[in-house]
């Protein structure tokens, strides 16, 4: 199935303000937590799965949004919100370092972290919107 240029033109316009959103918040978080742990990726790979549970929940109880809308919210914006490739460079470049057990939590938080935050925010929009 070919996607509309308005689909494309969502997403693309998403991604770029997920991409800015993800540098603002990962130097924020980063700033404002003394760290080992790379927890401005952390942070920002836990909102964008909370915040896509709730929209998915949320668009399968309405038909108000149409397929570009809901593709510039979720793969626009928060596919490039969260940072799954810079985790796995981070969690890389702490195993090269030598902090196995700061890469191993790392790797745990951002993998178990996240899918639970989007059960979290799915689970928690259904029950609200049914």
């Amino acid at each position: 199935m070919m996607m509309s240029w308005q689909t494309l033109l969502a997403i693309g316009s998403g991604g770029f303000i997920g991409a800015v959103l993800r540098a603002y918040l990962n130097g924020l978080i980063s700033h404002k937590v003394p760290h080992d742990l790379p927890y401005g990726t952390l942070g920002v790979n836990l909102l964008g799965s909370l915040i896509m549970g709730i929209l998915v929940a949320y668009f399968m109880y309405t038909t108000l949004f149409p397929i570009h809308v809901k593709s510039f919210l979720s793969t626009g914006i928060l596919g490039a919100l969260t940072t799954y490739s810079t985790f796995a460079i981070e969690s890389v470049l702490l195993l090269q370092g030598g902090s196995i057990m700061l890469a191993a939590l790392n790797m745990s938080l951002n993998v178990f972290g996240t899918v639970l935050m989007a059960g979290i925010g799915y689970w928690s929009a259904s029950s609200l919107l049914r």
